[in-house]
């Protein structure tokens, strides 16, 4: 097992301490979801991963697919402050957790697609040293656990199947405490199919571990003129400027993210529609 840092140890330590439940079933996945085809400071961010040989996390980067607000004062500075005790406010950034997801429901495209169509899923190792939130931190939870004393899936799955949440926010947000090697700690890094021959697999082919593929999301236009009230009028209205006859895929809004010519939120919730309605698993129909 990966030895954790000082920082990392207490921070564990510190949600253990309140941890309620049994032990977490250990052939369940954290995966880390994001966007393949973006670029890191001009880099695409899978040659960046490559050269990195580890998995960063948003106080590193500076960038992520949610709340820019990793830095000291921010918010997610100030929650991680909260629920670890402090741990890691003298802490380089290196060293802080690495968010992602438990798959307790095996889904082929990651426990959170919200966060881009590609995921890393990690080795059964990962789970020793993650701790788990319900519902995103975003959201200021108060509901914790850690793999010796978890009980958050059933909450997350009553909430889920009840219609009180959304099926892109239904996911128990892991924190992955140390370094995640991509040689050491990753299983694989899995794809969406409209990738295949491009330049994000063969820059996949390059990172220290497996490549996948899940069966890709795919969503026409239709259904996103169906669900107005999803996002708003105007996520359709640019759904239908950056669609590729008719179809929303991730390479086609890869793509219009790249000309920098369209607004940024607003082009993260046309992703949401595909995430939403497009996935390979998801209960609408394509």
């Amino acid at each position: 097992m990966t030895e954790l840092s000082t920082w990392a140890a207490a921070a564990v330590a510190h949600v253990e301490r309140s941890a309620t439940g049994g032990p977490l079933a250990d052939d369940l996945r954290v995966t880390l979801n994001f966007h393949p085809d973006r670029d890191f400071r001009g880099t695409p961010i899978l040659r960046a991963m490559a050269a990195a040989r580890t998995y960063r996390s948003q106080f590193e980067t500076g960038t992520g697919n949610g709340g820019l607000t990793a830095h000291p004062g921010g918010a997610r500075w100030l929650w991680e402050q909260r629920i670890f005790g402090g741990a890691y406010d003298e802490a380089p950034d290196r060293e802080r957790p690495k968010y992602g997801a438990l798959n307790h429901r095996g889904r082929q495209v990651g426990a959170a697609p919200r966060f881009g169509s590609a995921h890393i899923r990690l080795a059964r190792e990962a789970l020793q040293r993650s701790t788990f939130c319900y519902p995103d931190s975003f959201l200021e939870p108060d509901h914790f656990a850690t793999a010796h004393h978890f009980d958050l899936t059933t909450m997350a799955d009553r909430e889920l199947h009840s219609g009180a949440v959304d099926d892109l926010d239904s996911y128990v947000e892991a924190h992955v405490h140390g370094v995640v090697d991509l040689a050491r700690d990753v299983e694989a890094i899995v794809l969406d199919p409209c990738f295949r021959g491009t330049d994000v697999e063969a820059a996949a082919h390059d990172l220290p571990c497996a490549v996948e593929w899940h069966d890709g999301f795919r969503l026409h236009l239709d259904t996103v003129r169906a669900h107005p009230d999803y996002r708003g009028e105007h996520v359709v209205e640019l759904a239908e400027l950056v669609a590729v006859d008719g179809w929303l895929t991730p390479d086609v809004i890869g793509h219009a993210a790249a000309t920098r010519d369209h607004e940024r939120q607003t082009l993260k919730q046309v992703w949401h529609h595909l995430a939403r309605f497009g996935a390979p698993d998801s209960s609408v129909e394509r």
